[in-house]
């Protein structure tokens, strides 16, 4: 499933990713609702937080990959979350009731959370405007979604990607 070679995206047009943190953050659509450069915005889950602004630490992205955010539309994408792996200070997943976080369709080892908690915290994390060089790091050189960025940087809030 994570091999070690890079695979072809299916939710990004086929470009190859530029690292494996990267691989990860579309493989678990990290992308449908963070968007490529994690400012957040509506998805399917609803409206998610910007991974650009977030003030949590590394620790507490870890554990919302893993377990989710309850009552919202982020999903767990650990299979052992609230089992094996401990959440929120033990809580049991029924605790939550309605406010329960779904199961991502996407499922991560620990090892690969902390590969793309990593990513988000090089690439993404307090980064500020959008500029030429994030997207063609994120869609590669030559990408046409990149050229609204050739003239300089591009607020979050007016980007149409």
């Amino acid at each position: 499933m994570l091999g070690a070679g890079p695979a072809q995206s299916q939710n990004t047009g086929g470009h190859q990713p530029q690292s494996e943190g990267q691989r990860i953050y579309e493989k678990a659509n990290c992308v449908g609702c963070h968007k490529w450069h994690g400012g957040g915005g509506g998805g399917y889950g609803g409206p998610a937080l910007s991974l650009r602004n977030t003030q949590l630490d590394r620790d507490q992205i870890i554990e919302v990959v893993h377990c989710g955010r309850p009552a919202t539309g982020m999903p767990r994408h650990d299979r052992a979350a609230y089992k094996e792996y401990e959440c929120y200070g033990g809580m049991k997943l029924e605790e939550f009731g309605k406010d329960a976080p779904a199961e991502a369709p996407n499922l991560l080892r620990g090892r690969d959370i902390e590969i793309v908690v990593d990513y988000v915290l090089e690439h993404i994390k307090s980064k500020g405007a959008l500029t030429y060089r994030d997207c063609t790091d994120f869609f590669g050189e030559g990408a046409r979604a990149c050229e609204i960025y050739r003239n300089g940087p591009v607020p979050i809030q007016q980007s149409g990607h």
